[in-house]
Order: C-alpha cells, then structure tokens, then sequence
C-alpha cells in the first residue's frame, strides 16, 4: 500500500497506457507488433533524452526551458566540427556534450545564487543558445562522413542506436535517481529546499548538478539527432521543451516537484508515440493539429488527475 501512494501517478500512467495501447491494437491491424512498439521508440528517442534530464529538474522544483535549444545547438555544433573542420566524430561529440553540460552548470549556479526563477534564467538561456547556433552556421548543415555514418546504421539485434541510447539513459536515470545519494537529494530539494537545507544536504551542488544534467541530456540528444537525421538542424528543437516537461507530467512526475520517476518518463514518451502514431499513420492525418489537441487533452487530464490523488493521499495522511 505505501509503494503504491508513493507512485500512485506513475501507476496511473501506467494504467492510461495500457488502456490506450489496447484500444489502438483493437481498432487497427498489426498496431500490436514488436516492429511497431520499436518505431515508438526509435522515433521518440531524441525527446526521450531530453525527457530524462528534464525529469530530474522537474523532481528538483525546477524547470529549464533551454533543452530545446541546447538539443539543436548541439547537432548544428557536431555537424560544423566534423564537416568544417574534419574532426573525429566522438571528439566532436565530447566536445560539445561539455559545452553543454557547462551551460546548464552556469544556468544552475545563476539560479541559486541569485534567486532568479529558473523560468527567466533559462528562457534567457533558450534564447542564448538559439543565437549561437545560428551564429555559427546560419542553415542546417548535412553531415556525410563514414564513421558517422556507420553509427547512425548501427543496431543491437532489432533496435536501431537511437532506441538502444534512448533505454540506457532510461536505465542509468533510473538508477540515479533511486540507487544513489544524489538522487535522493534531488527528491529532497524537490519536496522542500528548507528542509533539505535545514538537514544539511548540498543544495547548491545539487541544483547546479541538476541543470547540468539536464544541458548533457540535452546536448546528447542533439548527438542522437544527427544519427536519425544524419544532418544538424536548428528547427528540430523549437518547442522540444514544452514537448519534454508534457511528456514529464504525463509519465506522472509532479510541476511541483519531490514525486515522480524516470521510469515514468519512459511511459509518457511512450503514450506520446502511442498518440503520433495512431493519428499520422493509421488514421492518415499528417496535420499536426490534431496532435496537439489529443498531447494537450492528454497533458490536461493528467493534472487534473494528479492534483486530485494528491488530495486524497494528503487526506488519507491525516486521517491516520
């Protein structure tokens, strides 16, 4: 009983999924596949990482509305080093994962020292990165280059690489965010940060680590885009954020912080994929307004669903 008022949003998830899946495999041939579960993921990968980095500012108290941005920026960058200037496609990938990763730090440690809210410390952020990707190539550059190229066509059995790095960031995010000290920092900084402070716990170097995280979540989602697109692109981003914290909240991690997991980021992702593919391929509506109206019913509901539970758990606590 105490697991399950502890993940009781994620349990709904769980439950929302299964219940959709099931009617789309009831309405349309073959929707119940291993080929068609894989694209849900292969598809979805390059959101998922976000996701996954996103999922721990959220459970911080946080937000960071610069994934977007850093995700595009980072495939341009990649493209530009191995193209322009014919470097080693893991050097520039290494490279640009900390350029990435020593922006989100600096967004993280501006947000804290100054007390600015994390919304107008990385919307400025957004804004940053955007310029800079077009400051340094103005148009989406292709990339041809061999190694790259034998990357992007690598697979472990079935799974193509971007479904394969998609499940270890999963995977290692999980284990982070329940195995190891940090994580429990972070749902401690997420449930109060006077408490965590008032216990002793390193709120500083949590939150700066926090959007850290984030930055290389997002940075090596722009790796993974170049594998999918095989080119560095800087629409590929615009909205990716507003996509990263729906697929958050769907997967049952509160705005509020402190509740939440990354294996119910796993489900989110997955009900977004659920959703894209059966209004684009098998109802054959390539517009993307109906989407966006199903993703924001879906996204809605899933608040109110939440606010609703945690009332009940916080009546039940004080019933006993």
């Amino acid at each position: 009983m105490s697991f399950l008022r502890k993940h009781v949003t994620v349990v709904a998830g769980v439950l929302a999924y299964v219940v959709l899946y099931a009617v789309a495999a009831m309405r349309y041939d073959g929707f119940f596949s291993l080929p068609v579960f894989i694209n849900f993921l292969s598809n979805n990968a390059v959101l998922g990482i976000v996701a996954v980095g996103m999922t721990f500012v959220i459970l911080s108290g946080g937000i960071d509305l610069s994934v977007g941005a850093v995700m595009s920026f980072s495939s341009v960058l990649i493209g530009v080093l191995i193209m322009d200037h014919h470097w080693h496609v893991f050097a520039a990938i290494a490279v640009t994962l900390a350029c990435a990763t020593l922006l989100g730090a600096l967004q993280g440690a501006i947000i804290h020292t100054t007390g600015i809210k994390p919304f107008i410390v990385t919307l400025a952020g957004m804004f940053f990165v955007r310029g800079l990707a077009f400051i340094i190539h103005l148009e989406s550059i292709a990339i041809v280059d061999a190694r790259h190229t034998a990357l992007a066509t690598l697979r472990l059995g079935r799974l193509p690489l971007t479904a394969v790095l998609f499940l270890a960031f999963v995977a290692i995010g999980w284990y982070v965010a329940v195995l190891t000290p940090f994580g429990r920092n972070v749902y401690a900084l997420g449930g109060s940060e006077e408490a965590a402070l008032l216990m002793g716990l390193p709120v500083k170097r949590t939150k700066i680590a926090v959007y850290a995280l984030s930055g290389f979540c997002a940075s090596f989602a722009g790796a993974a885009l170049t594998f999918f697109l095989s080119s560095g692109s800087h629409l590929e981003g615009v909205g990716m954020e507003l996509d990263a914290i729906a697929t958050v909240v769907i997967g049952g991690t509160l705005l509020v912080g402190g509740v939440g997991s990354v294996f119910g980021t796993l489900i989110g992702v997955l009900m977004l994929g659920l959703i894209l593919t059966s209004i684009t391929t098998y109802e054959g509506m390539l517009s993307s307004g109906l989407t966006r109206v199903a993703i924001g019913a879906l996204l809605l509901g899933f608040v109110l669903l939440q606010k609703l539970l945690t009332r009940r758990m916080v009546g039940v606590a004080r019933a006993t």
